[in-house]
């Protein structure tokens, strides 16, 4: 660290505690990784937590000149939030809302996912403006900062359009909400001459004409190059000039804390239509007749872009014979009420006649297949990333032309790519704001390939600009990437006004330096991010950010595309070699164990939400895979053992229970803590939620017996889970998994039929979440050899009562085993059989990370509100994070994971499930014991009394899901 970060460091070691202070190689290099494919590092990380302590940061940097950069979800895309100062980086603090006029307005913090703002708005049919395609992933504050817009906002609901009010701290500290009428009065009185300045500037640029009337039309168009400068024509006020001008300045004006929004309409009803015209050129004079027509988006696809998706999973088998010049349109159209949306469809119609089409325009209502035709659209940018050469980017770049000139900017932009030698280029977009993305692997290797890069950077400057005038950076941001190109496009004069704003607000220079506007000609060159292969699990990932949210780890350790971040520079490291590598190589592998694979969950969430389905949870298994390859005969051991294992275990329960309720739950803790202590963390840390053994003579009695009736039949597996663990003395009216299940599947009428050797066998998921791949795909054998003798080799579904490992039994045993989970057994074929009477209570649902990945969330919902009135499910807890043992061996994830869940589910009775040791877990962080789902709907429940023809379902013939 250079010395004046060294004094700085020192300085806010009074104002924030060392932990949030972070300067180590790993997380410097990790944490200041955005979406964007330039790399810088950090001098210094600081996460503040409140206005007051980010005050004191901003005011510590200021007094040694030391630029600052905020970052929220680091999703953006043209290099504004990277940074080789220090980069403020929000984490839990900053997530407050407030929903106001009964949902026509909502109050936000900067630390808030786009898409939960919506789900907070949806019980009033609301939505905020602004749609981005990242909204599940990218913040509030960087969706504020950047003026992002999306598919269906045009400009008309961005940020800039839906602002109501706007909590900002200025570069010098003073903080001004402009919904509170004391803040403006003590701003007026401190900060006159500002407000003064920019009133002025708003009238010095009315009064120009030529310039007031550029500006106007520049921002028909969708634009975020450079500085909103249609604050100064649009407003005279100077608390609203400010207020505007901070939309969109990617934090070089001042930092957004909060924001209130006038919410939008989110109309109930859709409907989409994928329209195929025979060219370009017919497709742009369709999206020109639809621009006046009641259409909610028009996305455009060339057939480059339909054609690096028609070989994914789900997408219409039409794209496969589209003829060479094909291009579609994609029209979505929303409304209140069935008499508008059919009313829409026919104006729809009517815009198109006389348009020749490939085949008859259709629009669709069906759920699948609405969703189907948005996938086509979403798929486009993450498919070129999975087919790029390894070690090259993926750069999509965002332009928009005026809607009249898009069929002619359309044809010179990709004669443009043919010119400079990317014929893979693909090009879509928003085409009712002559809106386009155009994207193409890059390789930054070489200096050949950078100036090919600024080559046609420069031939589109030419062509969007100066041609036709239309914007150089339309919702991405102008970022670093075309802060050279600012000037080019607004013209010397509305340049200036640009630095006469940044000079007012931030004259030292120390906001975000060198984005939105820079000297350096060449910047957009510099700095560019190494890719190198790192491990074939995971060259294929963009850096996007979207698995973030999602992971257990995310607010403790690493998130996926950081673990990804640092295995690129150490393979990098390991390439070039030389001393000083050799040294930050071994300084990076000594942190990555415990930031890197001791706490990561491997739960796979982030392959739901990864766009080139990346599971990182495989590459952190492959290196513990490495790590414990010489500790094969052990796990070989056990694995022939498996049975006395399990025994073993259950008696150590045993005497952990019987010493809890002698010693009490404070000694017992405390005891536990000081041993793992001293052990140097190498003993698991004790959980009062930990049960006692569990009951196994019901299941063994049970074992290999033929079935004997005539009745339905079903193979029923406890997992190991819940051959072990059983009920805990904190939860007195729990029952042990394995009665509750046996007890509800009598109840509904089944048969049940157990396989034999039932304390031996085990799916393997134990050994393949430890790196003991061997021992692992033994056990699966096993168990598959077990399941269809059970089965009569697939005639009768098998049931395991835990989720987890029914997704590992899915993926790696026989397909003709009818492998059921036990939340979509239990919807699909116990609600039938059983009469329900709901439970009058509030109720916690944590849908584990295996259900989510087997697409089960909303047959989980739908069960519990079938059992009880009041479900909750605690919107920001993914993963518990539990990941089998590191509740016991990493508690501190556990623990990070489930931050918050007490608050979420205060006032529920108890909360359920379906994987035991996620109920552990749960039950020690959320204050309520959590149990089996199962237990929920055997309570809930009794046998029908009189089956109906229906209700007899031939469970033989079942599908898996």
């Amino acid at each position: 660290m250079k010395k004046p970060y060294e004094e700085l460091h020192e300085a806010l070691r009074g104002i924030l505690p060392a932990e949030r202070l972070i300067d180590d190689p790993l997380r410097l290099l990790a944490y200041g990784t955005d979406a964007s494919f330039y790399r810088l590092i950090p001098q210094l990380v600081v996460r503040p937590d409140s206005e007051e302590e980010l005050m004191g940061v901003l005011a510590e940097c200021r007094r040694r000149r030391l630029p600052v950069t905020f970052r929220t979800a680091g999703t953006s895309l043209s290099g504004q939030a990277v940074t080789d100062s220090v980069l403020v980086q929000l984490n839990q603090g900053w997530r407050d809302y407030r929903i106001l006029d009964a949902g026509r307005a909502i109050r936000l913090q900067p630390g808030i996912i786009g898409a939960r703002a919506n789900q907070l708005l949806a019980p009033y049919g609301r939505k905020i403006g602004p749609d981005p395609a990242s909204i599940n992933s990218c913040m509030i504050g960087g969706i504020a900062a950047n003026n992002a817009s999306g598919m269906c906002c045009g400009t008309a609901q961005n940020s800039y359009r839906t602002l109501r009010d706007i909590r900002v701290i200025l570069a010098d500290g003073t903080l001004l909400d402009t919904a509170d009428a004391d803040s403006r009065a003590a701003f007026r009185d401190s900060h006159a001459a500002l407000l003064e300045a920019l009133e002025r500037l708003g009238r010095e640029t009315r009064e120009n004409a030529p310039l007031a009337e550029r500006i106007r039309h520049k921002y028909r168009l969708k634009n975020t190059t450079g500085y909103a400068l249609n604050s100064l024509v649009d407003f005279e006020d100077g608390f609203d000039i400010l207020a505007h001008l901070m939309i969109g300045s990617e934090g070089t004006l001042g930092f957004i804390s909060a924001i209130t929004y006038d919410t939008v309409a989110d109309a109930p009803l859709k409907t989409a239509a994928l329209a195929f015209f025979p060219d370009m050129a017919t497709a742009c004079r369709a999206t020109l007749a639809l621009k006046s027509a009641p259409v909610s988006a028009v996305e455009l696809m060339d057939r480059a872009a339909l054609r690096s998706v028609e070989g994914s999973p789900g997408m219409p088998e039409r794209l496969k014979t589209l003829p060479a010049a094909a291009t579609a349109l994609l029209i979505d159209v929303r409304a209140e009420d069935e008499a508008t949306l059919t009313q829409q469809m026919s104006a729809v119609h009517a815009a198109l006649e006389g348009i020749k089409t490939l085949e008859p325009l259709g629009f669709t209502r069906d759920p699948e297949e609405y969703a189907r035709y948005w996938k086509v659209r979403k798929g486009l940018f993450p498919a070129v990333g999975a087919v790029r050469d390894v070690g090259t980017t993926v750069i999509i770049e965002d332009v928009a032309f005026p809607i009249e000139c898009l069929e002619a900017g359309v044809a010179a932009l990709t004669e443009a790519f043919r010119r400079h030698g990317y014929e893979g280029a693909i090009l879509f977009g928003h085409a009712l704001e002559g809106n386009l993305h155009f994207v193409f692997p890059q390789g930054f290797e070489t200096p050949a390939e950078i100036q090919r890069y600024a080559a046609l950077m420069e031939d589109v400057a030419t062509l969007v600009a100066d041609e036709y005038g239309g914007s150089l950076k339309a919702e991405h941001g102008t970022g670093r990437n075309m802060a050279p190109y600012v000037e080019r496009e607004w013209g010397a004069e509305a340049y200036a006004l640009m630095w006469r704003i940044k000079a007012l607000f931030d004259a030292d220079n120390v906001l975000n330096p060198d984005v939105v506007l820079s000297r350096d000609p060449e910047q957009h060159i510099h700095n560019l991010k190494p890719l190198p292969a790192a491990d074939p699990i995971v060259d294929k990932c963009i850096e996007c950010g979207f698995c973030e949210p999602v992971c257990p780890s995310r607010e403790l350790t690493l998130t996926p595309r950081q673990r990804i971040v640092i295995q690129r520079e150490m393979a990098r490291l390991e390439a070039t070699g030389g001393q000083e590598d050799a040294s930050r190589l071994a300084t990076l592998r000594d942190a990555y164990q415990y930031q890197g694979i001791d706490t990561c969950a491997a739960d796979g969430l982030c392959a739901t939400q990864c766009p080139v389905g990346i599971n990182t949870g495989d590459l952190v298994r492959e290196w513990r895979h490495r790590q414990v390859a010489e500790h094969g005969a052990a796990a070989h051991l056990i694995g022939r053992h498996f049975s006395g294992t399990t025994r073993l275990g259950r008696g150590g329960l045993r005497v952990l229970d019987l010493t809890h309720g002698v010693l009490g739950t404070r000694l017992m803790g405390a005891l536990s803590k000081g041993a793992r202590h001293l052990s140097g963390a190498r003993l698991p840390q004790w959980s009062p939620s930990l049960p006692g053994p569990a009951p196994v003579r019901i299941l063994e009695r049970r074992a290999g017996k033929p079935p004997v009736g005539r009745g339905d039949k079903v193979v029923y597996l406890p997992a190991c889970a819940t051959r072990v663990f059983g009920t805990s003395r904190q939860d007195a009216q729990a029952r042990a998994v394995t009665r509750t299940t046996l007890a509800l599947l009598e109840k509904a009428g089944f048969e049940v039929v157990m396989p034999a050797m039932i304390g031996h066998l085990c799916c393997g998921m134990a050994f393949q979440s430890r790196g003991q791949f061997a021992e692992a795909d033994h056990k699966a054998r096993e168990l598959n050899r077990e399941l269809l003798l059970a089965s009569q080799n697939g005639r009768y579904p098998v049931l395991c009562d835990t989720s987890p490992c029914t997704q590992r039994m899915r993926e790696r045993l026989d397909k003709r085993l009818q492998i059921q989970e036990p939340v979509a057994f239990a919807h699909d074929h116990l609600l039938p059989r059983l009469s329900i009477t709901p439970k009058r209570a509030r109720i916690a649902l944590h849908i584990t990370c295996s259900s989510t990945c087997m697409g089960l969330d909303d047959k989980f919902l739908a069960l519990a509100k079938r059992c009880a009135d009041d479900v909750v499910v605690p919107p920001d807890i993914t993963c518990c994070g539990f990941a089998g043992d590191k509740g016991f061996t990493v508690p501190e994830l556990n623990a990070s994971a489930l931050r918050g869940l007490a608050d979420a589910v205060r006032g529920c009775e108890a909360g359920y499930s379906n994987s035991r040791t996620c109920e552990m877990g749960l039950s020690q962080h959320a204050g309520i014991p959590y149990r089996s789902i199962l237990d929920l709907l055997h309570d809930v429940s009794r046998p029908l009394e009189v089956k109906s023809p229906q209700a007899q379902v031939d469970v033989g013939r079942v599908t898996s899901e």
